[in-house]
C-alpha cells in the first residue's frame, strides 16, 4: 500500500500521536535560535503543508539539512503529533529525514517562497503546479470532472468517446485545425486530399456533438466529455485553442427539457464542488475573489429566470435608453456579448438567465427552426461574473428542415449523410448542451483568464510543452 498523503496525516480525523512517513517538495525551511529547522512540505494533495520539526541532533543536520531550500524532495519519519504551535494543527518530530532529489541551481529555480504574478507562472507552466494557486486550480478540476461523470451516470447516461479527428464543422464557424500528412509546402495545387491519410479534408473536432447525435438515436441518453480545438487567432482571457466541453445529449426531449437538465447538472457540480474543495475554495476567496463561494453557493439555491431573446434585447435596449454605455450597441440580430449578458444578470436580473430562442441566423445549422421561422430553439445560460456558462438547443430532427437548413448555410447534404440517415431512420425530438469546464473553473475560482485552469494552455504562438 502507498504511504499516506498529507491531506491523510492532516485530517481531524487522523489518530494521534502516530508513526508517519511523509513525503514531499520543500515549500519553505527557517531554524530557531536553538537550532531546530521547522521545515514546510507538500505533496499536492491537499492545500496544507506539513509542518516538520527537525532537531539538529540529526546526523546529517549540518551536511543536508540545513542546506535544504524551495524545490527539494525529501522523505521524513517520526512522530505525528498535535502542533504547539500557531498556523497548523499537526506536526512531524522528525527522527530521520533523506534527500530524494536537490535543487541544483537554488538561485535559478523559479518559484520561491513570495507571491508570483499569474503572467510569471504561465511562462513556468511545468513548475506553476507547485504553487498554492494551481495546485488548488488542479484539485478543483479534478472534483469538477468527477462530478461531471457522478451526476451524469446517476441520471442513466452513457459515456460516448467521440474522434477528435473528423470531416466535419459542427459549429460553421471555420476556425478549424486542419489534420494532414501532405506536404503542402511543396505541393503544385492545394484543395486535393485525394493521396491525403484519409483520402478527404480532415480537421481537429469543435465539438463532438454531431458524432454524439448517432449514439443518442439508439442509447437516449449519452455524453461526451474531452478536448476540442478551435483555430482562432485569439489572445482574449476568454479564449483557448484548446478547451476541454462537455457535451450530454437526451432523446425525446425538447428545449424545456434540455434546460431543465441543464440547470439541474450545474447545481449538482457547483454543490460537490463546493462540498469536495472547502480548503481551495477558501484559498480562492482569501487570495483572488472574495464573493466566489457566496456567488456558487446563490447559483445553487437560486431559481433561473428564463427570458426570451427578443426580451433580452428589450431590456438591454432600456439600459442603454437610461445612460448605460455598452461597447458593442444592443440591437435585434446581434450576438450578445459578455457585457450584455453580465450586465443582465448582474444588474437587471440578479440571478442566472436561461435566454431561450435566438434569430435563425446567429446560429448553426442543426438547431430546430421554430414556427416563427425567424428563431431557433436554442438556449443559454447566463450567470453572474462570467456570463454565458452553458449553451444548447433542441436539435432539428425533420429532414426537410435540416436539408434547408444546410442549403442556406452553403453546407453540402452529401457530406452529412450520415447525419441526414438518423432523420431518415425514426426520427424523434432531441436535445443537448455544452459546458466549457475551463469556463466552469473561471465562475468557481474568481480567476480571470483560461489559461489559468488548464495545466497546458494552448494559445496562438504557445505550444511550448
Amino acid at each position: 500500500m502507498p504511504l499516506p498523503l498529507i491531506s491523510e496525516l492532516t485530517d481531524p480525523k487522523t489518530t494521534i500521536p502516530r508513526d508517519a512517513i511523509a513525503r514531499g517538495w520543500v515549500r519553505t525551511r527557517r531554524e530557531s535560535k536553538s537550532g531546530v529547522s521547522f521545515v514546510h512540505i507538500s505533496d499536492g494533495s491537499c492545500q496544507h503543508t506539513l509542518q516538520l520539526v527537525v532537531p539538529s541532533s540529526l546526523s546529517n543536520y549540518t551536511t543536508e539539512v540545513s542546506k535544504l531550500g524551495p524545490g527539494c524532495s525529501i522523505e521524513a519519519a517520526g512522530q505525528l503529533v498535535n502542533s504547539t504551535g500557531r498556523g497548523q494543527q499537526v506536526e512531524l518530530l522528525v527522527t530521520e529525514l533523506k534527500i530524494v532529489g536537490w535543487v541544483d541551481n537554488p538561485d535559478t529555480y523559479p518559484i520561491q517562497p513570495k507571491r508570483h504574478s499569474l503572467e510569471f507562472l504561465r511562462d513556468h507552466a511545468h513548475l506553476r503546479p507547485r504553487t498554492n494557486t494551481f495546485g488548488a486550480v488542479a484539485r478543483i478540476r479534478d472534483s469538477l470532472s468527477a462530478h461531471v461523470h457522478r451526476y451524469l451516470r446517476s441520471m442513466g447516461f452513457i459515456w460516448v468517446h467521440t474522434p477528435i479527428i473528423t470531416p466535419s464543422d459542427c459549429e460553421g464557424a471555420g476556425a478549424l485545425f486542419r489534420v494532414s500528412t501532405l506536404d503542402w509546402a511543396n505541393r503544385s495545387s492545394s484543395g486535393d486530399y485525394s493521396e491525403d491519410f484519409f483520402g478527404k479534408e480532415t480537421f481537429l473536432t469543435v465539438s463532438g456533438q454531431l458524432q454524439l447525435e448517432t449514439y443518442c438515436s439508439a442509447l437516449s441518453r449519452v455524453y461526451s466529455f474531452g478536448p476540442t480545438f478551435r483555430a482562432e487567432n485569439s489572445n482574449t482571457s476568454r479564449h483557448l485553442a484548446e478547451f476541454w466541453m462537455v457535451e450530454p445529449e437526451i432523446a425525446f426531449a425538447d428545449l424545456s427539457d434540455d434546460a431543465a437538465l441543464a440547470l439541474d447538472f450545474l447545481r449538482a457540480v457547483v454543490s460537490g464542488v463546493l462540498e469536495d474543495c472547502t480548503q481551495e475554495m477558501q484559498f480562492f476567496q482569501d487570495h483572488v475573489d472574495n464573493q466566489c463561494i457566496e456567488r456558487a453557493k446563490a447559483f445553487v439555491d437560486a431559481s433561473a429566470e428564463r427570458l426570451e431573446y427578443s426580451e433580452v434585447v428589450d431590456l438591454l435596449t432600456r439600459a442603454e435608453a437610461g445612460g448605460h454605455n455598452f461597447e458593442f450597441p444592443v440591437r435585434y440580430g446581434m450576438d450578445l456579448q459578455s457585457e450584455h449578458e453580465r450586465y443582465l444578470t448582474e444588474h437587471i436580473v440578479k440571478r442566472p438567465v436561461v435566454v431561450s430562442n435566438f434569430p435563425r441566423t446567429l446560429k448553426p445549422f442543426y438547431m430546430r427552426l421554430n414556427d416563427d421561422d425567424r428563431t431557433v430553439a436554442a438556449m443559454d445560460i447566463l450567470v453572474p461574473g462570467v456570463g454565458e456558462i452553458v449553451g444548447g438547443a433542441q436539435r432539428e430532427e425533420r429532414l426537410e428542415v435540416l436539408d434547408r437548413r444546410m442549403q442556406e448555410m452553403r453546407l453540402s447534404p452529401d457530406s452529412y449523410w450520415w447525419y441526414r440517415d438518423l432523420r431518415l431512420f425514426g426520427t424523434v425530438p432531441h436535445a443537448g448542451f455544452g459546458l466549457g469546464l475551463e469556463r466552469m473553473l473561471c465562475y468557481l475560482t474568481g480567476l480571470s483568464n483560461v489559461r489559468d485552469v488548464i495545466p497546458f494552455p494552448r494559445t496562438p504562438r504557445h505550444a511550448d510543452i
